[in-house]
């Protein structure tokens, strides 16, 4: 068995293409011609991204006597986040191409000098990538062959736009269409999609899709505090859709303008070790995701720097992940100080406050907040399960097997029951059995069409750990069956008590 390596533009192809033809992803309003940055979860994928909550509900929750859980509206009063700050602050830098009337982050349109002997003879640019750089020095290399200039080409220093300086913009061109004096100075664009509520339609009736869910827990604070039977220190979790107009969503569902969150707030006395709180906040974060089954190797860490923390964070660390576009954020764990209640009290006039039994005293808690996609997790799992390998088959034969080595937690089917032929009907009664005491409990499949070999594979393909094959020695033997493992590809004979065990252990 030898894997079959990829590199990362045709790895992310082959991710899309099948989470696509085996039912994970499908593009919203797709008859239509789609709409960009929308997804819809097919068959497989919304068992997938419904396991995905459920392991982090059941762990975050249900297994911690620390945390409770709610649900808030996706829309709230407009207020909620005037006092947040996103009215007035939740913006990103945008750049329009006044000739393709495209639009571009800022932060993700890169230019750089190009300087042959010391002097700027131009100016290149290139989108946001794993290798802007090396596309940007290619460019600068070319753009020197086309002036025909002597001379010795300075490595490029890459800038996004929104270190530009006025004198430059003139001279960057357009990655759309190559040419400069086409782009605009970089202005703000606030990411809230706005709605109406009411039958009218003036400036009273505007509301917000909310554009994250921890206001939600903010604002229930003082409720969960009063029916919650809860002590410092304690978290709020929540999972909800949440919505933000991307300038430019991309990478398949990894940037979109309709998501998923999970995010909870921990909330801690203002005197605690708010640094060793956020660093087993962190360490617990890398756990979980490892037992989801990413690997620790795919994962790293980044610290904001002091610099670039809003006024009131106290410090923020993300969990990155190394997705074949590149090393990107997977989950943020803030250390956002009481700046949120304190925001909420002030600007609602409710105060947001505990009492505190030994120091005789109320005080605004401070808050721990880890925040991640699910829609993100859903896009780790797959790149990170994704493989393509030649195996022998079963005439000893060389061919290509794609499987996704999901872990069983979140894997969309947990077992595939197969009889071995199904024109017979003691074989097929038996294995009708056998799904139906499985699917009281977990996703199973029921397939009896085509070659076992073939079953096997199409298995293989949307990452279910284990098949169970019924044959003859079930119904004249002990009846025992054959359990085939996915990652091995082993096969043994096991009883359906040893089955229903291994599931009892592995899906937790």
């Amino acid at each position: 068995m030898a894997n079959t390596e990829q590199d990362p533009g045709n790895l992310m192809e082959a991710i899309v293409a099948l989470a696509k033809r085996r039912g994970f992803v499908f593009q919203s309003s797709e008859i239509y011609g789609g709409i960009n940055g929308f997804f819809d979860y097919g068959p497989l994928g919304a068992e997938l991204k419904k396991n995905i909550r459920d392991c982090w509900w059941d762990d975050m929750v249900r297994r911690r006597e620390d945390i409770v859980g709610i649900e808030t509206s996706i829309i709230m009063h407009p207020k909620v986040w005037e006092a947040s700050g996103h009215v007035a602050g939740f913006t990103d830098p945008l750049v329009d191409c006044k000739v393709s009337k495209q639009r571009f982050r800022a932060d993700q349109l890169f230019f750089a000098a190009v300087i042959v002997d010391g002097k700027t003879i131009g100016y290149v640019s290139a989108l946001e990538s794993a290798a802007t750089g090396a596309e940007l020095q290619s460019a600068a290399e070319e753009f020197k062959r086309k002036k025909a200039v002597q001379g010795q080409l300075t490595p490029v220093q890459p800038r996004d736009m929104t270190e530009v300086t006025p004198d430059e913009i003139p001279l960057i061109p357009s990655p759309a269409t190559g040419e400069p004096g086409s782009l605009t100075a970089p202005r703000s664009f606030n990411m809230m999609f706005q709605t109406n509520v009411g039958a009218m339609t003036d400036a009273s009736s505007v509301a917000y899709l909310r554009p994250e869910t921890a206001q939600g827990m903010f604002v229930d604070f003082k409720n969960v505090v009063d029916t919650g039977r809860v002590k410092l220190p304690f978290g709020i979790a929540q999972i909800g859709k949440s919505f933000r107009n991307e300038i430019t969503p991309r990478n398949f569902i990894f940037r979109s303008r309709e998501f998923e969150q999970m995010e909870m707030e921990y909330f801690i006395h203002e005197d605690a070790d708010w640094a060793k709180c956020h660093r087993e906040w962190i360490d617990w974060c890398r756990q979980w995701l490892g037992s989801i089954g990413l690997p620790e190797s795919h994962l790293s860490e980044y610290n904001h720097p002091k610099e670039k923390l809003a006024f009131y964070s106290k410090g923020t660390t993300d969990i990155m992940f190394r997705f074949p576009f590149g090393v990107q954020e997977l989950w943020g764990i803030a250390a956002r100080g009481n700046y949120d209640l304190s925001q909420h009290a002030k600007v609602s006039g409710v105060p947001q406050e505990i009492f505190d039994e030994a120091a005789k005293k109320r005080f605004t808690p401070h808050v721990i907040e880890p925040a991640v996609g699910v829609d993100r997790i859903f896009l780790a799992v797959l790149c990170a399960a994704y493989a393509e390998e030649e195996v022998r088959d079963e005439k000893g034969g060389v061919e290509k097997r794609t499987v996704l080595r999901l872990n069983p937690r979140i894997a969309p089917v947990k077992v595939a029951v197969l009889p071995l032929l199904k024109n017979k009907p003691e074989l097929t009664a038996r294995a009708r059995e056998i799904h139906g005491r499985l699917k009281r409990k977990y996703a199973v499949f029921y397939d009896e069409g085509g070659a076992i070999g073939r079953r096997y594979r199409r298995q293989d393909e949307i990452g279910t750990p284990w098949c169970v094959t019924i044959d003859f020695d079930t119904i004249e033997k002990d009846g025992s069956f054959t359990l085939r493992e996915r990652d091995s590809m082993q096969q043994r004979r096991i009883s359906e008590a040893e089955l229903f065990a291994l599931l009892d252990e592995k899906v937790y």
